[in-house]
């Protein structure tokens, strides 16, 4: 599987299971307006039972797998709710790119914190998302420590900075 990125698609089959979720990371970064490049959705779910079954069954429309260095089309994986809820992050590949599952993303308090500042964008079709706030974005990217995300940080900052 060598799927061409196709963020829409992936958020349309999210919305049309009806997951909840919160678009984080560089994907919320992008829809805030940042000129920033990514290759990968990131999302946060909300971990209740139902929730993470309707993550289940969007997965297997999406053909998820797991992304494994090396292994382009990914590593088949048995999944349901509850089994979804055990881990901590999924990295995937699916049949529109990569997508990233955060249950606890760093440096905010899950779905139930980001939900809270989060803004609704219309992606039009029906298809209306949560994306984290750019403060939530930073206060994630910054406790993530990561160099990529450590690298994003001021372009992130001004940009909030120029919003306010």
């Amino acid at each position: 599987m060598s799927p061409s990125f196709d963020p829409q698609r992936i958020l349309d089959v999210l919305c049309s299971h009806h997951v909840r979720f919160v678009v984080i990371g560089g994907s919320a970064a992008i829809l805030h307006g940042a000129a920033y490049v990514t290759d990968d959705v990131d999302v946060c779910p909300a971990t209740d039972r139902k929730n993470l079954a309707h993550l289940s069954d969007a997965l297997t429309e999406l053909a998820a797998r797991i992304r494994v260095e090396g292994i382009p089309e990914g590593i088949e994986f048995s999944h349901d709710g509850e089994s979804l809820g055990r881990a901590v992050i999924w990295n995937l590949v699916t049949n529109a790119g990569i997508l990233d599952i955060a249950i606890d993303p760093a440096g905010v308090n899950g779905f139930v914190g980001l939900a809270e500042n989060a803004i609704e964008f219309d992606l039009g079709e029906g298809a209306v998302v949560l994306v984290a706030s750019l403060d939530d974005v930073i206060r994630s990217k910054r406790a993530a420590n990561r160099p990529k995300d450590l690298q994003a940080l001021p372009m992130l900052e001004a940009m909030r900075d120029r919003l306010r």
